[in-house]
């Protein structure tokens, strides 16, 4: 009985793909024809099937961006450089998506140790880092091993030596990763998803304003409170704004 399920799951993962290839080849010939929300809305029925990609995501920004949809354009773009990060068609693309934006926030830079420290853990991802702790821990393991039973003092030596840098390594990786699944947890970006939001200094819609953000404008949602969340920008400025007003990033 399993194996029949495993078949009939497998025949529809089959066409369901061939759907999704049907429909992403139609999207691009009515995006190419200029017919871009048509291509939008063939777009949108892959993703409803829960496929998801950095190609699929680009195109369906690019439309939007025809269309002169700029939070939709940034989202997607930005979506697209989640699963490739060093596209530099995307990069570009959300650059002049960015542009079309009307605030004008200025980015804090990160200076000294702080920077060296996350420039340095951002070099890979969290499962990277977990990965590279394994292998050390394999190394280690191999030169206790072989320190113990060899012979002669220089292989004991060598054997002690290149142990002891495992292990540091070892622990190096081991703090990177953890840092670095700390800075995934807190980042969680969004996109103003309305032409006007008003951002308030508490989550109450009687209470003072403190500034107004424009659609497109990404943030940072640092918590949620009934139907509020508070974000910060790159600027450092924080305050709170209606859910209905973003749209998260890392949602899928």
């Amino acid at each position: 009985m399993k194996k029949v399920l495993y078949i009939v799951s497998f025949l529809l993962s089959l066409t369901a793909f061939s759907q999704n290839q049907a429909l992403f080849e139609k999207a691009n010939a009515l995006y190419n024809e200029g017919k871009y929300a048509e291509a939008i809305d063939n777009y949108n029925a892959i993703l409803d099937t829960g496929k998801h990609s950095a190609d699929l995501y680009f195109n369906l920004a690019n439309a939007h961006y025809k269309l002169n949809n700029i939070a939709p354009s940034i989202y997607f773009y930005e979506k697209a450089l989640q699963l490739a990060p060093d596209d530099g068609d995307i990069k570009n693309n959300l650059s002049f998506a960015q542009n079309m934006t009307i605030d004008a926030i200025d980015v804090i830079p990160e200076a000294g140790f702080s920077k060296l420290i996350k420039s340095m853990t951002n070099m890979m991802s969290f499962d990277n880092w977990a990965r590279t702790a394994v292998g050390l821990v394999f190394c280690f393991v191999i030169l206790v091993l072989v320190y113990y039973f060899a012979y002669s003092t220089l292989r004991k030596r060598l054997a002690f030596m290149g142990s002891l840098a495992s292990l540091v390594l070892l622990c190096v990786s081991l703090a990177f990763a953890f840092h670095k699944y700390n800075l995934d947890k807190k980042d969680n970006p969004a996109i103003i998803f309305v032409q006007e939001s008003k951002v308030k200094s508490d989550p109450n819609p009687k209470s003072e304003e403190s500034f107004r953000l424009h659609e497109g404008t990404k943030i940072q949602v640092l918590e949620s409170y009934n139907n509020w969340q508070k974000i910060k920008l790159a600027d450092g400025k924080m305050g709170w704004v209606k859910s209905e007003d973003i749209k998260l990033l890392n949602n899928i």
